[in-house]
């Protein structure tokens, strides 16, 4: 499919600022003062809201993008967009009475932890929910996108909060380990991606035209002589030399660059070392989102 900047923005930034949220609501140790929560919670939130914010640039007409909220009971975008709605309100009231009190409620927090969570999830299910698009159909995509926010948010976290250790062990460590964890789901979900086909979702020209009935079905020409919707935003090429290349950038930018810096952070200069990382995990998802998108193949495609 044809991967789109301001979706792919949207995924990766909002999932790391719900990520952070996240952190911030189990209690991740903070430093005290009106300014440190301001700007703890103004990362978390910003980058949640920038990353929605930049999903409507997609949509043919961006100023009805509030429509989209009606269809809860149906559409996994709508409730993306009511649950991320609903936990960025409790975010603000955590926020304010946080910077004003220096109290952090507990179970207030929890609550945006979850929302979070759930809006995490929910975008996820925008994709894995789609049957027409083998390689996002899989319940793999949800662990991927949860692990891919847990991890990054904690490496933020980690970065602007005071915490040295978690459970018994260094903080860097955790973000070690929790990169891992995501990078070995995510390795999981391309080897599946690689393998999965039409065929095994019982998918195929015959389906794709309606003429299966008939015997085997062959296209002899294209049915439009020219470019439509479907074909700018649901057939994109990549080369597989192209896509192994983009992986390794993931790969490295996104995984392995991140854990040599919290390494370093071990021993010194922990916030410089860990904002490094961050950075370099984003530009990584960046690479990863890119590729989820650029190398799924929609049914539609097995008419064209």
């Amino acid at each position: 499919m044809h991967p789109a900047i301001s979706v792919i923005f949207f995924t990766v930034t909002s999932g790391a600022g719900f990520g952070l949220m996240t952190m911030i609501g189990l209690g991740f140790p903070m430093h005290n003062g009106l300014v440190a929560a301001f700007l703890s919670c103004l990362l978390g939130g910003g980058l949640a809201v920038a990353g929605l914010l930049s999903s409507t640039f997609h949509l043919g007409h961006p100023e009805r993008a509030w429509r989209a909220l009606s269809q809860w009971r149906s559409s996994w975008l709508s409730r993306e967009g009511v649950i991320a709605i609903f936990t960025l309100l409790l975010f603000a009231v955590y926020a304010l009475i946080w910077m004003f009190t220096g109290q952090r409620i507990a179970p207030l927090g929890w609550a945006v932890a979850a929302g979070s969570l759930l809006t995490v999830y929910a975008t996820s299910m925008i994709y894995a929910q789609l049957k027409t698009v083998p390689n996002w159909h899989s319940k793999l995509t949800p662990f991927c996108y949860l692990a891919f926010s847990i991890a990054s948010g904690l490496l933020l976290a980690g970065m602007i909060g005071k915490a040295t250790s978690i459970l018994g062990l260094p903080t860097p460590t955790i973000i070690v380990i929790a990169l891992g964890i995501a990078w070995i789901i995510k390795s999981v979900w391309w080897r599946r991606a690689d393998t999965i086909g039409f065929s095994q979702t019982g998918s195929n020209t015959g389906t794709a035209t309606g003429l299966g009935h008939l015997g085997k079905v062959r296209l002899l020409e294209k049915p439009h002589s020219g470019e439509n919707y479907l074909t700018r935003e649901m057939v994109h090429q990549i080369g597989r030399k192209h896509a192994l290349k983009l992986r390794a950038i993931a790969y490295i930018l996104g995984g392995i660059v991140p854990v040599i810096m919290c390494t370093f952070a071990l021993f010194t200069a922990p916030v410089f070392f860990l904002l490094i990382a961050a950075i370099s995990m984003i530009i990584g998802l960046f690479a990863e989102r890119w590729l989820f998108f650029a190398e799924a193949k929609h049914a539609v495609s097995l008419y064209y």
